[in-house]
């Protein structure tokens, strides 16, 4: 599984681009990465595993803005096409992660 976070949150005052930059931070510090500016996502082995991350991050929205939080099969983000311009780029593999338990 895979989990996405779309996000559009408020950048106007000091305060709305500190509680941005916390949620980014939040989202890199479970283990989400960069995407896109506002798309970060995360491979998890197991439906279980992604309704606990899920969950982090609604545990950390921010007051204002909008966010989306999308879970999808391994298979269907494999099907993704990504360009650079006009060339395809290939996907990246999936990044490494242990479990212990």
């Amino acid at each position: 599984m895979w989990v996405l976070v779309f996000f559009d949150l408020p950048t106007e005052t000091l305060t709305e681009r500190k509680y941005a930059a916390k949620f980014r931070k939040d989202l890199l510090n479970d283990g989400f990465a960069m995407f896109q500016f506002s798309i970060y996502l995360r491979f998890c082995p197991s439906r279980e595993n992604a309704a606990v991350h899920i969950k982090r991050t609604k545990n950390a929205l921010p007051k204002k803005g909008k966010v989306g939080i999308m879970q999808i099969t391994d298979k269907q983000f494999g099907m993704m096409e990504l360009f650079h311009g006009q060339k395809e780029q290939p996907p990246e593999p999936p990044s490494q992660q242990l479990e212990l338990f």
